[in-house]
C-alpha cells in the first residue's frame, strides 16, 4: 500500500522525501516497480474479466454465487471467495429483485365478484355508552384517592 501511494504521488513530491516520511526504502520502491505482477494478480486480472463478462451478461441480476456457478460450468478454476472479492473490487453488484404487484387478467366476470360487505354503512342502533357494560363505578376517581373499591 506504501508504494502504490508513492507510485501515485512521485509527480507531485520527491521519491525520496516519500520514502523517508513512508519509513521505506528508496531501493526498495524501485524493485517494486520494476517487479513483474505475481500469479495471483494475472490471475485475478484474468478472472476479473470472465467475472464482469458473466455479470454483464446478466443484465446486472447476478451476485457472485450465480456468477460462480456460471464460472465453473465454463471450466473456470475459481473459489466463491474470490468471486465476492473481485467483483467487490470491480464495484459490480446485483440489482435488487423488483416487487411485483399482483396482476388482474380481467378474466374474472363481475358476477363471480362477491359484493364488498366491509364497505356498508348502517346507523348505529341506539346510543353507544363507553366503558365495560358489567362494571359500574359511581364517579370518576378524585385526586388524591388511592383505588375504587
Amino acid at each position: 500500500m506504501k508504494f502504490v501511494f508513492i507510485a501515485k504521488h512521485r509527480a507531485i513530491w520527491p521519491v525520496a522525501w516519500l520514502c523517508d516520511a513512508l519509513g521505506v526504502s528508496r531501493s526498495g520502491f524501485h524493485a517494486w516497480l520494476n517487479r513483474s505482477p505475481g500469479a495471483r494478480s494475472r490471475s485475478d486480472e484474468e478472472l476479473g474479466g470472465k467475472v464482469k463478462a458473466s455479470f454483464m451478461a446478466s443484465d446486472r441480476t447476478y451476485g457472485a454465487r450465480r456468477v460462480w456457478r456460471d464460472l465453473l460450468a465454463d471450466g473456470a478454476d475459481c473459489g466463491l471467495h474470490q468471486i465476492k472479492r473481485l467483483m467487490r473490487l470491480q464495484g459490480l453488484r446485483a440489482r435488487p429483485r423488483r416487487r411485483r404487484l399482483p396482476k388482474d387478467s380481467g378474466d374474472r366476470q363481475l358476477e363471480t365478484v362477491p359484493a364488498n360487505l366491509l364497505d356498508r354503512s348502517s346507523p348505529p342502533s341506539g346510543r353507544t355508552r363507553s366503558g365495560s357494560p358489567t362494571l359500574r363505578i359511581s364517579g370518576r376517581p378524585r385526586a388524591g384517592s388511592r383505588s375504587q373499591q
